[in-house]
């Protein structure tokens, strides 16, 4: 049977979302536009979104549900 194997993070989410999100923009600043550019674009804005959710879950405002 295969075993599971174990990676702990050293960063966290954010973090690593963060960078990802740079790198990204800054790989599509020195293309020409076109189909290539819009998808790091659009991978830079997913990113930037998903730090945003994570942030909205770990706020302290946020409950569970009743």
């Amino acid at each position: 049977m295969l075993r599971r194997r174990r990676f702990r993070q050293t960063r966290t989410l954010n973090e690593r979302l963060e960078d990802e999100a740079k790198r990204l923009r800054a790989e599509a600043r020195g293309l020409p536009p076109g189909r290539r550019r819009e998808m790091l674009l659009r991978r830079a804005r997913q990113d930037e979104m998903a730090m945003q959710i994570d942030a909205w879950l770990h706020s302290p405002g946020l409950r569970a549900p009743t």
